[in-house]
């Protein structure tokens, strides 16, 4: 049984080595996920939809600036029977009598006074678009932070595989050594044992990062919108930004940040919205037009007249002044007032919030950089005992115990070290996000 379960670990590890080896796969930048996710991201398509109903709402056309303009057409038959009786006695029956009616017209309704109405409302769809365009930044920055998170995620994993592959081989040669060293009695079944125990726990950490891997590289495929089973080589070189690029970000921030631009159109948007009703209470002046032309044909001898055709123009001012509405307007425009209001009060709340973030963010990201530098330094001197208590082990004067707890302490010095980088990256990200600078990275 033993045996048997040896045999499939032998398998298992020969195997997933011949398929990393094997699987020359295309190598994808980050700088490559972001375009292609950028061509192909659902969402953003979804937003940029969005954009475009926006775009059509603020059209002039959309506007209430330009005149209404109808044209209309009647034809008319009849064919009726007709009884007659004058006064001065003549009476009378005529069957099938005729009617033909046909008219024509053109008529133009145009607002040339409405009290800002139409402005206010036209600002507001200008508002709406320029809103629309930053929703759709938004979408881009919240789909970069995920492909970030995601990608790297992936980066992270893959040189987390590295490190426990090269654990394995250390744990390998290990193993084989001992088993050597048993058949010529210089160990211990035990001390075998122990080595067999530790390979296998090796190969599942190795086995079950592999598997993360392929999950992770799939959502990765996923925010792109891509085969799920395409599979890419990624690049694990990463550089930080600058201290002094990051200051300067910091500073802009208020600026820059896309949240704080749309919550800016929302108040704007209010305040247009408030004034628009503001403006029902007074009166609108049009002008109104038409052109008609009718023709009436009527084949009854004793009507007064046989054919008549009218045509011509007609043209004049409207004026309306809707003085009360039952209360609507002083309703409308009290809850319009209050919903200003609101929107000053949200987007201070909003940038209070939006400051304590940058401030946590920045803080984070900075401290994230240190601990990666600490880990980076507590790697190398973990490196330096490895190479040490490797050299004794190989003369013998070494235990497989002390051997191995020092393989493990610079296979956490490995991990910590990796899970660092990647960390600060991503709260590189998230920092850059915030203020504004994360769409200009990738532009």
């Amino acid at each position: 049984m033993k045996k048997i379960i040896k045999m499939k670990y032998k398998i298992l590890i020969i195997l997933s080595f011949l398929f990393t080896n094997l699987n020359a796969q295309e190598v994808l930048s980050f700088k490559d996920a972001v375009k292609i996710t950028l061509e192909n991201n659902l969402n953003i398509k979804i937003f940029e939809n969005f954009e475009k109903i926006s775009k059509n709402n603020a059209s002039i056309l959309n506007s209430g600036y330009l005149p209404q303009i109808s044209l209309g057409n009647d034809i008319i038959k009849s064919n009726q029977s007709v009884e007659i009786k004058t006064p001065s006695g003549l009476e009378g029956t005529l069957d099938n009598i005729e009617n033909n009616s046909n008219s024509a017209n053109i008529s133009m309704n145009f607002i040339v006074l409405d009290n800002n109405g139409r402005k206010f409302n036209f600002r507001k769809s200008k508002d709406l678009l320029n809103k629309s365009k930053l929703e759709v930044l938004d979408i881009i920055e919240t789909t970069i932070l995920q492909l970030y998170t995601v990608y790297y995620e992936a980066c992270r994993l893959i040189e987390e595989q590295n490190i426990y592959k090269r654990n394995l081989e250390v744990s390998k040669t290990r193993l084989d050594r001992k088993r050597l060293e048993m058949e010529y009695g210089q160990s211990t079944s035990l001390e075998v044992l122990n080595a067999e125990v530790d390979f296998k726990n090796d190969s599942i950490n190795y086995l079950n990062t592999k598997s993360n891997l392929f999950n992770v590289k799939r959502d990765l495929n996923l925010i792109m919108n891509i085969d799920s089973g395409k599979t890419f080589d990624l690049v694990t070189t990463i550089n930080f930004e600058n201290f002094d690029d990051l200051n300067t970000a910091f500073k802009n921030a208020r600026e820059n940040n896309i949240s704080l631009k749309i919550n800016d159109k929302n108040l704007a948007i209010s305040k247009n919205e408030m004034k628009a009703v503001k403006s029902t209470y007074l009166p609108t002046i049009g002008l109104i037009g038409s052109y008609g032309w009718n023709e009436n044909i009527n084949d009854n001898p004793y009507a007064f007249f046989n054919k008549n055709i009218n045509e011509g123009f007609s043209g004049g001012i409207n004026f309306s002044w809707d003085i009360f509405s039952t209360g609507k307007k002083i309703i409308a425009n009290k809850n319009a007032k209050i919903n200003y209001e609101n929107s000053k009060i949200e987007n201070e709340r909003k940038i209070n919030i939006f400051f304590n973030e940058l401030n946590n963010l920045f803080q984070t990201h900075i401290n994230n950089i240190y601990i990666f530098d600490v880990q980076k330094k507590n790697l190398e001197t973990n490196q330096i005992n490895f190479e040490r208590n490797l050299e004794q082990y190989n003369l013998g004067s070494l235990s497989s115990i002390q051997f191995r707890d020092a393989q493990l302490k610079l296979q956490r010095a490995e991990l910590s070290k990796n899970s660092a980088k990647y960390r600060a990256k991503v709260s590189e990200a998230y920092f850059l996000r915030i203020s504004g600078e994360l769409i200009s990275r990738f532009k």
